[in-house]
């Protein structure tokens, strides 16, 4: 598991430099309904305080059902707070407001997939948990 955390945040700073990232529910909603064709991750993430909140599981239901009506990889990670230190800058804007990290998309930058081997070995562990009826797995991002 430790192997797919290193890979996804692979995955993740790889993709921030092209532009490849969309960061928030409402931004990744609107990223899935304009062209979910290329997109080849979907990251949804919340802390142990945000589990029970009933709004943000809807939307999760809702990303999760799209996600797997459209064949998009999809992982939960455990942390919004490390995901926002993968993602540089601690998860904030330029402005200094927090960016909303409950669902971070990855896309593809170009109009094949990427020969990337960390995409490679996050999608396979995608494949792997769905054959196991684990449709959204969850990774435990290890703290630095």
């Amino acid at each position: 598991m430790d192997s797919v955390a290193k890979a996804l945040e692979e995955v993740l700073t790889s993709a921030l430099p092209q532009g490849a990232i969309t960061v928030g529910v409402y931004e990744a909603a609107k990223s899935l309904n304009v062209d979910p064709d290329n997109v080849v991750l979907c990251v949804l993430a919340t802390d142990e305080d945000e589990v029970k909140d009933v709004a943000l599981q809807i939307h999760f239901t809702l990303i999760q059902a799209f996600c797997c009506e459209n064949d998009i990889n999809i992982l939960r990670v455990n942390s919004t707070r490390r995901l926002g230190q993968i993602l540089a800058g601690g998860g904030k804007q330029s402005g200094g407001e927090p960016l909303d990290l409950h669902c971070v998309l990855v896309s593809s930058p170009h109009s094949t997939s990427w020969k990337d081997p960390a995409l490679s070995k996050v999608s396979r562990f995608c494949r792997e948990s769905r054959g196991m009826d684990q449709w959204v797995p969850i990774i435990y991002l290890p703290e630095r």
